[in-house]
């Protein structure tokens, strides 16, 4: 699709859907209007005129005077079904539902590939943040080692809040959703499994990893412990949600999403309120950082504003490193972390034979009780307490690392001594 003028037939008309309007009003470089909306929503009163609106999909799916569909639902079955139509009937599709995404990306990879039709999807990573064509385009020929960031708005304002503000984490959560940073089920944010969904689109495009979100370990915020808030404040660290991926020595890939203690010199720990932080680093640009707004109205829509730019020249993903890296896997079983783990009494106090090693133990009746120690990733994932009321996890400031390169340090040490 090459062409100056496009046509929007737009499915949805909420924060972000609205945002789109005001943008491309206020975009004159950009020639692109809204041709029809589709809503579901038969009582609620909008700000346009009522003949824009529709209630039938088909009524944009089927128009031939619609060049683009851009799809701002939350229902990520919906969505899958309304991309897959678009796909077929070849108009080409921005997205910003990283859950449909991430359940059916190689199905809707093929579908690009056989249609010869593109779907973009800038918004659905970092929401302001150029994460996913930088990753396509800049890094095409980097190798890159290693992916980290903060990539939900929603968890890092609550975080913040907490904090910086002393805010209980109901009321950060509430405001949240006031403020529309929050999905319309909080769990997506607060457990991260919207941070895990985005996790799977840079894989796809820093790595040519494509897996399902299944396979990657999330662990969110909503079991912080007032005992690791406090740990965290008496060393001079901060907790943020961190997404991160990265490439092991023997090869392979070591991927998860862990709230993380962060230390003052670390580029994440200033990514406050509702901003997106992402650091990479490569063969031969070294370490480079992206830092935006992660959500909200606007940082949205300029996201997708940018897909609907690249439409008007030709532009689509190519996929490249999906071609080149076809013998990556993700190997968790070949990774390690370092955690905190806090937990309430010896009820649930977790399996000290799941680590490979125990560094330092705490226990009180009155505070509750620690320890920090290095276990497999795969062996976290698997781990009985994990999900346990009254644990919690929080990794330490190390990054993922080979648990070969581990060993051989342990043994190295032996024979020294």
């Amino acid at each position: 699709m090459t062409r100056t003028n496009i046509t929007i037939g737009l499915f949805g008309f909420g924060v972000v859907g609205q945002g789109l309007h005001a943008v491309l009003e206020r975009t004159p470089g950009l020639r692109a209007r809204i041709g029809r909306i589709a809503v579901k929503d038969r009582t609620k009163a909008r700000p346009l005129p009522a003949e824009l609106f529709t209630f039938d999909k088909q009524d944009l799916l089927d128009d031939p005077g619609l060049d683009v569909i851009v799809e701002l639902i939350d229902n990520a079955d919906e969505a899958y079904a309304i991309v897959k139509q678009a796909l077929l009937n070849g108009k080409a599709v921005v997205t910003a539902n990283k859950k449909m995404l991430a359940e059916h990306l190689p199905e809707l990879i093929e579908l690009q590939r056989s249609t010869g039709t593109p779907l973009l999807y800038e918004a659905a990573a970092c929401a302001s943040l150029p994460v996913i064509r930088n990753l396509e385009e800049y890094y095409d020929t980097d190798l890159l080692a290693s992916v980290e960031g903060i990539i939900n708005g929603s968890t890092n304002y609550i975080l913040t809040a907490m904090n910086r503000d002393g805010q209980p984490y109901a009321e950060a959560l509430a405001k949240a959703q006031a403020l529309g940073f929050a999905e319309s089920n909080p769990a997506l944010d607060v457990e991260g499994l919207d941070a895990r969904n985005k996790l799977v689109l840079l894989l796809a495009h820093a790595f040519g990893l494509v897996t399902g979100p299944e396979e990657l370990l999330a662990v969110g915020i909503t079991g912080i412990s007032p005992l690791a808030a406090a740990y965290a404040r008496e060393q001079g660290l901060s907790i943020k949600l961190i997404a991160e991926a990265r490439r092991l020595p023997e090869g392979g890939i070591a991927a998860a999403v862990l709230p993380t203690l962060v230390a003052p010199g670390h580029e994440l720990s200033n990514v406050h309120d509702e901003f997106n932080g992402l650091v990479t680093q490569s063969g031969f640009a070294d370490r480079q950082f992206f830092l935006g707004r992660g959500a909200g109205a606007f940082p949205t829509a300029s996201a997708v504003l940018s897909d609907l730019s690249a439409l008007t020249y030709g532009y689509r993903y190519e996929y490249k490193k999906i071609q080149q890296n076809a013998h990556l896997a993700l190997a968790p079983e070949a990774a390690e972390v370092d955690v905190l783990v806090t937990f309430d009494d010896a009820s649930n106090a977790p399996d000290l034979a799941d680590f490979t090693a125990v560094h330092e133990q705490f226990r009180s009746a009155q505070r509750g009780s620690y320890l920090t120690g290095t276990i497999g990733l795969g062996q976290l994932a698997q781990a009985g307490w994990l999900r346990t009321p009254g644990v919690c996890v929080v990794r330490l400031a190390a990054p993922l690392r080979a648990a070969v390169a581990v060993a051989q340090a342990a043994e190295e040490a032996a024979v020294a001594a």
